[in-house]
């Protein structure tokens, strides 16, 4: 599977799109600070599963139609910030979506993430994290799941991977920082968790208009999706041993 991770900075981006998808032929595109009410239904080869609603910039996923289906999307409200309460709302900061992957007959969850901003605390940003895989584990119990996206978090990493690596999950940084605007702030902020999945490789693509660049995450279906954090009363789906590329 080949996933594209882009934060269009207020939509200003969302011109370079096509050409981003035609270049680099991505299975899926996971978008954070979208125009949700100008996306369009199709970009090239890829099909817009859904967006977020409940503000003007926010999430959407899309995928590729002749390898996937769409079985369901849902979206969903984390703790919010200080910021999110008295500036500018987010009410919703997570979507997700559980596809059947045809080529590998078997299910996955994808999705797009995006953390409070770094007026806030990591504390808190750790907190929408834990809630985040929480949630996509209610949408596909035990499914091999990738969650991509500007998690805001440039300092302290380690801390962060021990936190999501306690509950059975890998954070996998890019070859290269994406995002260099600020001295004081540039770093890995576009990152990937994952379960059940083996990343070959993230990679930092040129910088557009955006003031984050947009990440290429290439993975293949583990052999360790039993290994799922499962939150309490909630058990995983069976899962077969195979191992396929996606």
């Amino acid at each position: 599977m080949r996933v594209i991770s882009y934060n269009l900075r207020k939509n200003r981006a969302s011109v370079e799109l096509e050409a981003l998808v035609n270049r680099y032929d991505p299975d899926m595109l996971c978008l954070q600070e979208a125009d949700t009410q100008e996306l369009p239904a199709e970009i090239s080869t890829l099909h817009l599963a859904d967006a977020t609603s409940r503000n003007r910039l926010g999430l959407a996923l899309y995928y590729r139609k002749d390898r996937f289906a769409a079985v369901e999307t849902r979206t969903f409200a984390l703790k919010k910030s200080l910021h999110d309460r008295l500036l500018t709302p987010a009410h919703e900061r997570l979507i997700g979506t559980r596809l059947t992957d045809h080529a590998a007959e078997r299910e996955l969850v994808v999705a797009s993430f995006h953390a409070a901003p770094l007026t806030a605390r990591n504390s808190l940003r750790r907190n929408q994290i834990r809630s985040a895989h929480e949630e996509l584990h209610t949408l596909g119990p035990g499914l091999p799941t990738l969650m991509v996206g500007d998690y805001n978090y440039p300092l302290f990493k380690e801390n962060l991977s021990e936190k999501v690596q306690s509950r059975g999950y890998d954070l996998t940084l890019s070859d290269s920082r994406t995002y260099t605007r600020y001295k004081v702030f540039r770093g890995h902020y576009d990152l990937a968790t994952s379960i059940g999945l083996n990343i070959g490789s993230i990679e930092t693509l040129p910088r557009g208009t955006s003031d984050h660049m947009p990440i290429l995450v290439t993975a293949t279906y583990s052999d360790a999706v039993a290994d799922v954090f499962e939150p309490e009363g909630l058990s995983p789906a069976p899962v077969s041993g195979d191992t396929f590329s996606i």
